[in-house]
């Protein structure tokens, strides 16, 4: 019978807690850039352009129909051959931004295109600017009818965050990585690897949902 022994893990847990740390940097950092590609892109598909319009279109689907993992690969191992190299974290952060940026282009197009056009000919006609217009008639009830899918994607994005291991970035499932080839206690340290990503993905849930009732319970014109 297997004999199970936790303690060379709990030992070093200092290291799992360093590379659950990178995790959370990476996956904020990449949801605060990547939230304002999507503005952008989102902006581009309602009223930009057509040729812009096609080339958002294009970044979209090409994400969206790929794997998570060769993106990550095409960055790390594909951009050198053209000259331009990343080391292994700033080349998951870019992975994990092109990524969200995509996914959240359509999340927060939605949102945009949910506010009728009413509204914005009555924000025009109270003689707001088109910033006003765009801050306070669109984006601002457009964020509070995506914030839960935004949010549910940020969650996505931390756990496929892993993924990023296989180039050598040092987030929490390559701390994992690096334990276990040492202990060899597979099923111990990829045990407490889990409960970390479950304890993270909980505690991102819970403060979501405390913004959430902070910021867009009241109304919107308060």
């Amino acid at each position: 019978m297997y004999a199970f022994n936790f303690a060379p893990v709990f030992a070093a847990m200092d290291q799992l807690l360093v590379g659950a740390w990178m995790t959370v940097k990476l996956s904020a950092a990449a949801m605060a850039i990547g939230l304002v590609v999507s503005v952008v892109c989102a902006l581009a598909k309602t009223s930009g352009p057509r040729p812009l319009r096609w080339l958002v279109d294009a970044y979209v689907e090409a994400i969206r129909n790929t794997p998570f993992l060769v993106q990550i690969f095409f960055l790390y191992f594909g951009l050198p051959t053209i000259g331009v190299r990343l080391d292994p974290n700033s080349a998951a952060l870019l992975a994990l931004v092109v990524n969200f940026g995509a996914y959240g282009t359509e999340i927060i197009r939605a949102g945009i295109e949910s506010i009728h056009r009413g509204q914005i000919e009555a924000g025009t006609a109270l003689g707001l600017s088109r910033l006003q217009v765009f801050r306070y008639v669109v984006m601002k009830p457009a964020l509070r009818t995506v914030y839960p899918a935004l949010t549910s994607q940020f969650i996505y994005l931390m756990l496929t965050s892993s993924v990023v291991s296989v180039i050598s970035a040092t987030d929490l499932a390559a701390a994992g990585n690096d334990l276990q080839s040492k202990t060899f206690a597979s099923f111990e340290v990829y045990l407490v690897v889990t409960g970390i990503y479950l304890a993270l993905a909980v505690g991102f849930s819970a403060i979501f949902a405390a913004i959430e009732r902070a910021v867009f319970t009241y109304p919107l014109s308060r």
